[in-house]
């Protein structure tokens, strides 16, 4: 229901959305973990089945029973850590009473909007963006909720591909995504944030020195 919105509101085509898929299953295969190995073109993405309109099966992330450990840690104990530790500057999360079909707007929005009051950093100092893609609708929308465009404006600001490309002003999913890496619930997120600001990506590093990173788990009712 919520992209049909966007859809029907806001103009959303599937050619935009497909950029969300597209930059996952390129960043997959610059992945050697990555679940899928096989590239993806816009004909073969507007030629998948549709499941619920406009979302079609490259949509859905892929199921795996990959593991991820994230060691978090009081930054007094960094004495013992022998790797390069990463410091969460700030995390924000909300859960919407409603059930899906009956909040007007998912759980990410506010959520995005109340990260940036626990933080002096701005969108404008982000060097990636690791969105939960549990379906790629919500990686379009976690653009919108945390500020790098405006409410409606997320096919646009993705449209063709080039501005969350490994190489763009903001590299979207640099692993490949719940989409084409497979997906860990949220957690391969937070630990491609890790793999990138501490310069580990190998091929699907992005180029220059990384510093922050946003790394994002659900977006309907929770977030």
């Amino acid at each position: 229901q919520y992209a049909m919105r966007h859809v029907k509101n806001y103009g959303l085509t599937r050619e935009q959305l497909a950029q969300i898929a597209l930059t996952g299953r390129a960043n997959a295969l610059r992945n050697p973990r990555a679940m899928v190995r096989e590239p993806l073109s816009m004909e073969e993405y507007l030629a998948a089945r549709l499941i619920s309109t406009p979302l079609c099966l490259l949509d859905c992330d892929r199921y795996t029973d990959a593991s991820t450990v994230l060691i978090v840690s009081a930054g007094d104990s960094l004495d013992e850590v022998r790797c390069t530790p990463v410091r969460i500057a700030a995390m924000a999360g909300s859960v919407e009473r409603h059930s899906w079909d009956q909040g007007e707007w998912m759980a990410n929005y506010p959520t995005g909007a109340d990260l940036w009051k626990q933080t002096d950093y701005t969108a404008a100092d982000v060097d990636t963006v690791q969105l939960y893609d549990g379906f790629s609708f919500l990686a379009l929308t976690w653009l919108e909720a945390l500020g790098f465009c405006e409410v409606g404006e997320g096919g646009r600001f993705i449209e063709g591909g080039t501005r969350i490309a490994l190489d763009g002003e903001l590299p979207l999913n640099t692993f490949g995504g719940q989409l084409g890496a497979g997906r860990l619930h949220g957690f391969g997120f937070a630990h491609e944030s890790v793999v990138q600001l501490r310069g580990q990506g190998g091929e699907r590093q992005i180029p220059g020195d990384p510093k922050v990173a946003i790394a994002t788990s659900g977006g309907g009712p929770l977030a």
